[in-house]
């Protein structure tokens, strides 16, 4: 449906709104495809202290941020205070989206050295505090937004990095391919993959007192749209109370004041059903896709999207975001990993009513990561009904090296990336 007419729906009630959440957010079918979405810091390669002017930063894209710059297709977008995204097409296959993803991330890196600029994958930027360089009124919007609840959404807009995996909702069925099961178990891993793959413990140039403050800053932020939902048999309720229940963060308008920008703040403390229910009577009805753009603004540990995007995992430095990819697929989508997951998983869930890890366990996996004794015990389980499942499957044999040796170097040794970053600092 055209956006202009979505523009003219307006919703008639909550079932209406909720039946629309449900639809578009979990998109049921046999589990096939893999997706990948890469955000790095920018540096300069010679001083990494040095804020990068927006200029500089679009020349160095402009080689490959047009049609066809992308060997394999993948989008480039820039966020709120510099860094660089891309979001690899759905791939058929794991492997498939490996080998996809990493040509593109060559070029990118490519057109990056040219201009002595620098792709840096970590969680939290560990010595800049970067101004907001976009200046649309959806990042307007969302900074005044945050600002209410303290500085912790201006870190996250302006200087955190991460890695979402996007795999398919599941089938409309009870069994382990389900989008029931695939729901539960992608929150059940969430605190392996933030553990592991912890990539954040600096910030203005001294230890946090987390390997992940990346993940620790989201914890700090507005829990109604950035903590997983309140357990149900069905994740479509449960995602459809939440994305209604949380606050709204900007009211869209596309109109202009004395040829300055609109501006798209929302009411302070409305939520998306108060305004359904007339709570703002001074704010024009909801339409079909204000609501769509609300669920674009809600930012939990999984999102469903009409496929499942897991966006807990710091990003990645080198290739490791390959073992991120291929450690949350394969868990997910070869039944033997993903019951062998489930076990697990299972101490990391403590209340049997809430079949999924309680905040004071991914604080733990945030705080500790896998040197936590019951959190490092479910990564290295993780891992090896990975490593298992890669072995019985095509998957090359320099995805399988890459993720037993990711295994070997850390989790085995109830380590993660974070862990570097501080031994380095501790020899200086």
């Amino acid at each position: 449906m055209a956006a202009e007419v979505l523009d003219l729906l307006e919703l008639e009630d909550e079932d209406e709104a909720e039946a629309h959440v449900q639809g578009v957010c979990f998109k049921t079918g046999p589990p096939a495809r893999t997706g990948v979405e890469l955000e790095w810091l920018v540096h300069d390669g010679s001083d990494p202290h040095l804020l990068i002017p927006p200029g500089r930063l679009r020349a160095a894209l402009a080689p490959v941020d047009v049609p066809g710059g992308m060997p394999r297709g993948s989008r480039i977008t820039r966020e709120p205070g510099g860094q660089v995204e891309l979001s690899s097409r759905p791939a058929d296959s794991l492997s498939a989206c490996v080998e996809a993803m990493a040509a593109d991330v060559a070029a990118l890196r490519r057109a990056m050295d040219r201009t002595g600029l620098v792709l840096v994958g970590r969680g939290l930027d560990p010595y800049r505090d970067p101004p907001r360089i976009l200046d649309e009124p959806r990042y307007a919007a969302m900074e005044r937004f945050f600002d209410r609840d303290g500085p912790h959404g201006r870190a996250m807009m302006r200087r955190t990095a991460s890695l979402q995996v996007n795999l398919d909702a599941g089938e409309d069925t009870h069994g382990i391919t389900g989008y029931r099961r695939r729901w539960e178990l992608a929150h059940r891993i969430g605190p392996v993959m933030v553990a592991a793959f912890a990539n954040s413990p600096l910030r203005d140039g001294r230890p946090t007192g987390w390997v992940s403050a990346r993940q620790a800053n989201w914890a700090a932020m507005d829990p109604g749209r950035t903590r997983q939902p309140a357990h149900d048999a069905d994740p479509r309720a449960a995602w459809s109370r939440y994305a209604l229940d949380a606050r709204v963060l900007c009211v869209r308008d596309t109109g202009t004041a004395g040829g300055k920008a609109a501006d798209w703040t929302a009411p302070p403390g409305l939520t998306f059903r108060g305004w359904l229910r007339g709570a703002a009577p001074r704010l024009r009805r909801p339409t079909l896709a204000d609501l769509d753009y609300h669920l674009s603004t809600l930012f939990p540990p999984v999102r469903p999207r009409g496929w499942l995007e897991l966006r807990m995992t710091d990003a990645q430095g080198g290739d490791d975001w390959v073992v991120a990819t291929a450690l949350a697929a394969t868990l997910l989508d070869d039944p033997v990993a993903a019951d062998a997951a489930f076990a697990a998983t299972e101490a990391l869930c403590q209340d049997p009513a809430q079949p999924l890890p309680p905040d004071e366990i991914w604080r733990r996996a945030a705080r500790v990561g896998p040197a936590d004794p019951e959190i490092g015990k479910a990564v290295r389980a993780c891992f090896s009904a990975a490593e298992s499942a890669l072995a019985r499957s095509a998957a090359p044999p320099a995805l399988r090296t890459a993720v037993s040796d990711f295994a070997e170097r850390y989790a085995e040794r109830g380590r993660c990336p974070a862990h570097d970053q501080l031994d380095a600092l501790s020899r200086v």
